[in-house]
């Protein structure tokens, strides 16, 4: 006789009565399954043209040659006192005795021309004794500073090698935020290593950072040593010098800082300025504003600039601006905020005309003033 463990419900075998429950479930499962590998693997259902991506080594085949890894010494002196009850070392040293010690650091660097110029970060050759740069091909050679802009936290080295491959800059009117990018450096002497994530956010400034910095923001990593190498778009293209992370307690921390690259049409217009006049030439007015909202004739708010002070014979002042005047347009674009307006004199140069639309107790003024540089009155 059957015993009770061999009969289901009704007298049905429990076999039976298992597959009965489950199967209505597993097939569900299977049909699943089965419409998410048509839409993982059915290129079809991609957009017209596109490609299913499986690898970047196309992109970092490409990009990787004009990044450099960059090692610096620097010979520190330092003073110790070996033995301070001595009397005779306090009256020749001051019980000090001098030492001296080499102190060694690494960052990164992108070659952008075939002349051996290479673009990096200030901060990786501040006060260096030596530079040294070594190419993805395996190739070393000492570099020189060409200049540096502390204000960008940027600076331009040259090496004396042949056949260099210089990166390919983008198009700044092709960079969005959520694009794809990748951080090509060595970080912690790991050289050339690559790091994958998106754009966060554009035009970032302020925080603490550097005067005229203007960044990207991104969630590809970016550690000590990747300083001053290229941020790349899905087609090798250099979208931005990598440059710092941000956390906000003006410390660098990997693990929860915001990671910053300066965008490329900054780095090739400091890097210009320094390689034809030796320093950054930058457009100046002399003049300090505030942000003001007025009202258009159909009584909503837009914004514009309060002239809230004027440096004496300044470019601004020689044009007849007053403070208290109302900056609504430079050079025919609606002045928004002063950040980007500061960014837009700068990069005119001196002797350039520049057209301010100006309202004045109701009545709109339009004005030019020649621009100055800021070291010129």
């Amino acid at each position: 006789m059957p015993s009770v463990l061999q009969w289901g419900l009704g007298g049905v075998p429990v076999k039976d009565y298992l597959i009965s429950l489950f199967w209505p479930t597993a097939a569900g499962i299977l049909a699943a399954l089965l419409v998410l590998d048509r839409a993982v693997l059915d290129h079809s259902l991609l957009p017209s043209g596109a490609q299913p991506v499986v690898s970047y080594r196309d992109v970092v085949s490409k990009a990787t040659p004009s990044v450099v890894n960059i090692y610096t010494a620097k010979l520190v002196t330092q003073r110790r006192i070996p033995m301070p009850n001595d009397p005779l070392l306090r009256r020749y040293f001051g019980g000090q005795v001098p030492r001296q010690r080499v102190e060694r650091s690494l960052g990164s660097g992108v070659i952008m021309t075939t002349d051996g110029h290479i673009i990096t970060n200030e901060h990786v050759i501040a006060d260096a004794d030596a530079i040294q740069v070594a190419l993805y091909d395996g190739r070393t050679a000492a570099a020189t500073v060409v200049g540096a802009d502390p204000e960008t936290d940027l600076a331009v080295l040259r090496i004396d090698l042949p056949d260099l491959t210089p990166a390919e800059a983008a198009d700044p009117d092709d960079i969005h935020v959520g694009d794809v990018v990748m951080a090509i450096g060595n970080p912690f002497g790991f050289n050339h290593s690559v790091t994958q994530g998106i754009i966060s956010g554009l035009g970032r400034f302020g925080l603490l950072l550097p005067t005229y910095g203007e960044y990207i923001q991104t969630d590809a990593s970016i550690h000590p040593g990747n300083s001053g190498g290229a941020l790349v778009d899905t087609e090798g293209r250099l979208v931005g010098i990598n440059t710092l992370i941000y956390a906000g307690n003006g410390t660098e921390d990997a693990a929860t800082g915001i990671n910053l690259a300066t965008p490329v049409d900054v780095a090739m217009f400091i890097m210009e300025d320094i390689v034809n006049f030796g320093t950054v030439v930058r457009g100046w007015l002399g003049v300090s504003v505030e942000l003001h909202l007025r009202r258009n004739d159909d009584g909503s708010a837009r914004q514009a600039l309060l002239v809230s002070g004027l440096a004496e014979q300044g470019p601004a002042a020689r044009a007849g601006l007053r403070v208290g005047d109302v900056i609504g347009a430079i050079n025919g674009v609606e002045a928004l905020d002063g950040r980007t307006a500061m960014h837009q004199i700068a990069q005119l140069r001196p002797g350039e005309v520049v057209n301010l639309s100006v309202e004045r107790s109701g009545q709109i003024l339009e004005m030019q003033a020649i621009v100055g540089s800021r070291s010129s009155s």
